[in-house]
C-alpha cells in the first residue's frame, strides 16, 4: 500500500536527472500493470499547485489526462530520482474535495486585527443585523445573504486599503512610517483571512435569532413585556449554547477530511479568486469569468423578477390549457402556492439557484440531489393522489396551504379555543371543533418526520464507523489532514474556551427561564439542552458530506409539545433551546471549516462569531422594540400593509398553539393526524433495506440512496414557487455528471466559482430590486402588464384562489 505522495513535478526538471512532467506524460502508456492502493495517506506538505493552474499531477487519471472527483489518480514515489509512478489509488470523494478544489496557499505572516477589519465587521454586521430584523416585520422577506456580504466586504475592504494611510498603502503620497499603529491602519492590501473574519462575524449577525420570535409574540399575543435584562441574557444564552457544543465537538465534526461542507466551495472559491494569484494569467482569468456572469446576472434578473415574469415558470401545458385546475394543481408553479411546477422551465436563477444556502444544482453531490429529485416525484405522485382521492378531506381546503382550516373550508381562529392566558380551554376546542391542515401540510410533516428517523439510523450505519474513527483520531490527536496541519501554525482555540462558553450559556437559560415566566421546567429545559447534544452531531455530519439540513424544528416542537401539553407558551422556549441550539452549532461547525479552508486564525474565527452572535442578537432586540411599538396594530392584523406584516410572528405562534396546545387531539395514535409522530419511527426502518441490499449487491449503487434526503422531499413542494425543479434537475445532470466527469478541468476551476458569481450577482439585485421598485421601501412599483407579465398567474395556467 503505498503511503505518502508527492509534491508536484515542474515543467522543467528540478534537479538532473530528474524527469519533467512533460516527460512523464508521454511515459504514461509504457506503465503496464500498475498496483491500486486501497487508501492513500495525504501528506500536508505537498506543494499541489493552485486551482487555477491548467496541469497538476493530482489531477490525473491512469489515462494521462485530467480525472473527475473521486477516481483513479497517480502515486509518485518521490524518492527517487525519476519519480517514477507506483500505483494508482482510488482517492476518497472529500479528500479529492479538499486538495483539488481548495488552495493550500498559506502565509500566516498576514495581518489579521486590522482597523480595516473591526470597521467593516461591526459595520456590515449592525447593518445586516438591522435590516434582517426589519424585514422579519415586512410583507416580502428579503435576507440580507452571506454572498451579497462576502461582496460587500471585498468592495469596502479594498476601498480602505486605498483611502487609509499606512505602510500598505500604494498610493506613496498615503504611506506613512512602519509603526504599531500605522500597521492597525493599513499594513498591506486587503486579505483573505481579514475577508473571512469579516464575513464570519457579519453572517452570523445576519442570522437573526429565534428568541426575537417568543419576545414579540408575547409582547403582541400574551399582553406580557419581558424585562430588557431578561430578554437580553435570554438572547445571548440561546445564541452561544450551540457555539459552546459546537466548538467542544469540532475535533471530529470540522477537522477531519470527510466534513467536506460543499456548500462553502462557492464562498471558498470566491475568496481563492479575490486574493490569490492576482499576477497569475490563469488566475486573472478566472477573476474576469467570476465579474462578467456577476454583472450579467445583475442585468438579466431585472426580467424574470420584474419585467418578464413569465420567465420564472414557462410551461407549455398551461399555455394549451389555461382553464383547467388539474393542470394548474400540477403544472403550474410560477406564482406562490400555484402548483407542483412539473415540467416547468425556470430561467430566473432566484429559484434555480442556492443563494449560499444548503442546496445548489452546481455544487451539491449527485446523489444527494438525485436522491432528492427521487423525492420530488413521490411528493406528486403523493399529493396529486391525496388531494385527488380526498383523504383527509383534502378537496374542502386549497391545494397548497399553510394555513389551518375548520371542517367547513373556512379559516381556523385559534383565540377561539383558548383562555386569556393562552393555555388550551377544552370546552371552547369541543364547541369550535379540532383543526384540518391542508393536505399537503399533512404530506409534509410525514415527509420531515420519516426523514428524522432516517437520519438517525443512516448516519449509524453509513457514516459511524467513519465518525467513532474521527472521534478517536481527535482523542490521540491523530487527524490527517491537509488543511487542519497548515492550521496547526496558528495558536488553536482551548477547549475550555468552548466549554466556558457552553457552561455560562446553560447557567443562563436556567436563570432566565424562571425569571422570564416561560413555564419550561427545569428538567424540560434539560431535555431540550440534551436534545441538542445528542442531535447536533447527526445533524451537522450529514450537512458536512452530503449538504443536506434535517429539519429538526417540529421534532422539537412535537418533543416539547409531548412533555408539556397544553402549554404553547412552554413550546416556543423547549423549541429554543432545542432546534436553535442545533442550528447555531451547525452554523458554528461550517464557519469554523471556513476558516480553516482559508486558514484565518481559530482565535480570529471564534471571537468574530462569538461577537457576530451577540451584536446581532442585541441590534435584533431594539428593532423588535422599535417596530412593535410603532406598528401594534398592523401587526396582529391579518392582511397588514404594503410595508408592515405580523405574518413572520403570527405563524409562529400559531405553530406553538398547534403543537403546545393541541398536540394530544391532533397527533396521539387514534387521531387524525396520529401517523406524523409513527413516521419517525418508521423513518428509522427506511435506510435498512438499501444498506442490505448494498451488502448482497455492492456494485449496483444502492450506497448511492440517501434517504433522508429522499424522504424530505416527499414535502418538497408543499409551499412557494415550484417551477424550478425541473430546471434544477437539468443543471444538475449538465454540471455533477457531464462537466464533472466529461470536463473536469473546467469543473475545478470554474464551476463552484460560476455557482457563487451567479448566486452572488442575484442577491445584489434581489437586494437592490427590493429597495428600488419592489416595497422594501414602502412604496411598490409594479411594471406595466404585457404579454411576458399577464394578470393572474405568471405562466397563464388558471387562478384558483
Amino acid at each position: 500500500m503505498a503511503t505518502d505522495l508527492v509534491e508536484t513535478l515542474s515543467k522543467t526538471p528540478r534537479s538532473p536527472g530528474a524527469d519533467s512532467f512533460d516527460d512523464e506524460k508521454e511515459k504514461i502508456s509504457d506503465l503496464g500493470d500498475i498496483p491500486v492502493a486501497e487508501k492513500v495517506k495525504l501528506n500536508p506538505n505537498w506543494d499541489i499547485g493552485d486551482v487555477y493552474e491548467d496541469v497538476r499531477p493530482i489531477d490525473l487519471g491512469s489515462d494521462g489526462k485530467e480525472r473527475p472527483i473521486g477516481t483513479l489518480r497517480y502515486l509518485w514515489d518521490y524518492e527517487t530520482p525519476a519519480h517514477a509512478v507506483i500505483a494508482f489509488a482510488k482517492i476518497d470523494t472529500a479528500d479529492d474535495w479538499a486538495l483539488r478544489l481548495i488552495s493550500l496557499e498559506d502565509d500566516p505572516t498576514q495581518p489579521v486585527w486590522t482597523f480595516r477589519l473591526w470597521f467593516t465587521a461591526v459595520g456590515l454586521s449592525c447593518f445586516g443585523a438591522v435590516l434582517s430584523q426589519i424585514f422579519a416585520f415586512r410583507p416580502q422577506t428579503v435576507y440580507v445573504s452571506q454572498l451579497f456580504l462576502q461582496t460587500a466586504a471585498y468592495i469596502i475592504g479594498r476601498f480602505l486599503h486605498v483611502i487609509i494611510p499606512g505602510p500598505g498603502n500604494p498610493n506613496p503620497r498615503f504611506q506613512t512610517a512602519d509603526t504599531v499603529f500605522w500597521r492597525f491602519m493599513n499594513p498591506s492590501k486587503f486579505n483573505i483571512k481579514e475577508h473571512t473574519g469579516i464575513l464570519i462575524m457579519s453572517a452570523a449577525a445576519t442570522h437573526g435569532a429565534l428568541a426575537i420570535n417568543i419576545f414579540a409574540a408575547d409582547d403582541l399575543f400574551y399582553g406580557y413585556t419581558p424585562n430588557t435584562a431578561v430578554a437580553v441574557f435570554t438572547l445571548l444564552g440561546s445564541q452561544l449554547l450551540g457555539y459552546g457544543l459546537a466548538g467542544m465537538m469540532r475535533s471530529f465534526l470540522v477537522y477531519p477530511t470527510f466534513s467536506v461542507f460543499p456548500n462553502l466551495m462557492p464562498t471558498v472559491q470566491m475568496m481563492d479568486v479575490l486574493h490569490r494569484g492576482q499576477e497569475n494569467l490563469l488566475q486573472q482569468k478566472r477573476i474576469k469569468f467570476f465579474w462578467v456572469l456577476f454583472a450579467g446576472i445583475f442585468v438579466w434578473e431585472w426580467f424574470p423578477e420584474y419585467i418578464a415574469p413569465l420567465l420564472t415558470g414557462i410551461s407549455v401545458f398551461c399555455l394549451a390549457r389555461q382553464d383547467s385546475a388539474w393542470v394548474t394543481r400540477i403544472f403550474g408553479g410560477a406564482a406562490g402556492n400555484e402548483g407542483l411546477g412539473l415540467f416547468s422551465i425556470c430561467l430566473d436563477w432566484n429559484y434555480v439557484g442556492s443563494g449560499g444556502a444548503a442546496y445548489g444544482a452546481l455544487f451539491q453531490p449527485i446523489q444527494t440531489q438525485l436522491s432528492s429529485y427521487v423525492g420530488m416525484l413521490i411528493c406528486i405522485l403523493t399529493l396529486v393522489g391525496v388531494y385527488a382521492n380526498n383523504v383527509w378531506h383534502a378537496q374542502r381546503f386549497p391545494f397548497l396551504s399553510q394555513l389551518l382550516f375548520r371542517e367547513n373550508g373556512s379559516r381556523y381562529d385559534q383565540t377561539m379555543i383558548l383562555n386569556d392566558d393562552f393555555t388550551l380551554n377544552e370546552e371552547k376546542l369541543a364547541a369550535y371543533g379540532l383543526p384540518y391542515f391542508a393536505a399537503s401540510q399533512a404530506v409534509t410533516k410525514i415527509g420531515y418526520s420519516l426523514s428524522f428517523g432516517a437520519t438517525i439510523t443512516h448516519i449509524i450505519i453509513w457514516n459511524g464507523k467513519q465518525l467513532l474513527e474521527a472521534v478517536k483520531s481527535a482523542k490521540s490527536d491523530a487527524i490527517v489532514d491537509a488543511h487542519y496541519e497548515k492550521m496547526k501554525a496558528y495558536k488553536e482555540v482551548p477547549f475550555w474556551w468552548y466549554t466556558a462558553m457552553f457552561v455560562i450559556s446553560l447557567a443562563i437559560g436556567m436563570a432566565t427561564n424562571y425569571t422570564g415566566h416561560s413555564q419550561l421546567p427545569w428538567w424540560a429545559f434539560f431535555i431540550a439542552v440534551g436534545f441538542a447534544a445528542l442531535f447536533l452531531p447527526i445533524i451537522t455530519s450529514l450537512y458536512a458530506i452530503l449538504c443536506f439540513v434535517c429539519n429538526t424544528e417540529d421534532i422539537a416542537r412535537m418533543l416539547g409539545a409531548a412533555l408539556i401539553p397544553g402549554k404553547p407558551h412552554a413550546t416556543m422556549y423547549f423549541t429554543m433551546y432545542a432546534y436553535n441550539s442545533t442550528e447555531q452549532g451547525r452554523s458554528m461547525a461550517r464557519d469554523l471549516k471556513m476558516g480553516q479552508y482559508t486558514k484565518t486564525p481559530p482565535r480570529v474565527t471564534f471571537t468574530m462569531q462569538s461577537l457576530g452572535a451577540v451584536i446581532g442578537a442585541l441590534i435584533n432586540f431594539i428593532i423588535m422594540k422599535i417596530v412593535i411599538s410603532a406598528n401594534r396594530e398592523i401587526l396582529l392584523s391579518v392582511q397588514g400593509t404594503n410595508v408592515w406584516s405580523g405574518a413572520v410572528v403570527q405563524s409562529f405562534n400559531s405553530d406553538a398553539i398547534a403543537w403546545g396546545a393541541l398536540a394530544k387531539h391532533l397527533y396521539s395514535p387514534s387521531s387524525r393526524y396520529g401517523v406524523i409522530p409513527l413516521s419517525i419511527l418508521i423513518g428509522l426502518a427506511v435506510p435498512v433495506p438499501f444498506w442490505l441490499l448494498h451488502k448482497k449487491f455492492p456494485t449496483w449503487k444502492f450506497d448511492q440512496v440517501i434517504t433522508p434526503i429522499l424522504t424530505a422531499s416527499i414535502g418538497y413542494f408543499n409551499v412557494g414557487i415550484n417551477s424550478s425543479a425541473f430546471t434544477t434537475f437539468l443543471l444538475c445532470l449538465i454540471s455533477q455528471f457531464w462537466l464533472r466527469k466529461y470536463h473536469p478541468r473546467w469543473f475545478r476551476k470554474y464551476n463552484f466559482l460560476m455557482s457563487a458569481a451567479l448566486d452572488g450577482g442575484t442577491e445584489v439585485m434581489v437586494f437592490v430590486f427590493s429597495f428600488a421598485v419592489g416595497g422594501a421601501g414602502g412604496k411598490v412599483i409594479p411594471f406595466p402588464t404585457w404579454a411576458l407579465n399577464p394578470e393572474g398567474n405568471p405562466d397563464y395556467c388558471k387562478r384558483l384562489t
